[in-house]
């Protein structure tokens, strides 16, 4: 659990002013219900709330898509994912904290207080999809997508992050396209990626993406 030095921590007493942003009227149903009875949470709108619960929504293969939404938020806000592979992915865009589907419970009242006092929270069953594995191979065999990046390459790789495009990418940069597809290629294949997304997760694996 990590804080923002820039938030100040407010008092746990003082009620949440939470927005339920989720197209489910079941989850938002229930959610609603669940927060009423935890008291001390108030669910208000977008404009009005200090932390937002996002949910992303039954269609996992639809939800590294719909993780753009966090950016356009302005609060803090704890995102709700149906597989722990959408951990790291929900973090580098933006979510404070990080909640399985199923496992959303009386709990979710402490995530939302720590998060509007600026922590970043996950259950710690979700904890272990961030850390590598380290795989069992045979002496003198190279592990896949071994590799140093280059200053350059992190900085590509930290746009990734931020769903920029090759060509978005380059003129962030100041680079042509070519370049840019060039250290992005290099980037999926020292992290040992086939995508774009798995070099971001096998990225904030390695600590090399800022939140």
């Amino acid at each position: 659990m990590t804080r923002n030095p820039n938030l100040p921590i407010v008092a746990v007493s003082a009620p949440i002013k939470v927005a339920l942003l989720t197209d489910d009227p079941l989850l938002r149903t229930g959610v609603s219900s669940l927060l009423a009875q935890l008291g001390s949470i108030e669910v208000v709108d977008r404009d009005s709330a200090e932390v937002a619960l996002w949910d992303a929504g039954v269609d996992a293969t639809k939800t590294l898509a719909r993780l753009s939404e966090l950016r356009g938020l302005s609060v803090p806000v704890v995102a709700v994912v149906g597989d722990a592979s959408h951990v790291a992915p929900a973090l580098a865009a933006g979510a404070r904290g990080v909640v399985l589907r199923d496992q959303v419970g009386p709990g979710i009242h402490a995530a939302l207080a720590a998060v509007r006092s600026g922590l970043t929270v996950m259950d710690t069953a979700l904890a272990s999809s961030l850390v590598p594995q380290t795989p069992v191979r045979p002496e003198g065999t190279p592990a896949k997508g071994r590799g140093d990046l280059t200053e350059r390459e992190k900085q590509v790789v930290q746009l990734l992050s931020e769903g920029l495009s090759n060509k978005l990418i380059a003129d962030r940069l100041g680079i042509s396209d070519h370049t840019a597809k060039f250290h992005v290629n290099g980037v999926m294949m020292k992290l040992g990626a086939s995508t774009r997304t798995e070099a971001v997760v096998e990225a904030m694996r390695r600590g090399l993406v800022r939140l």
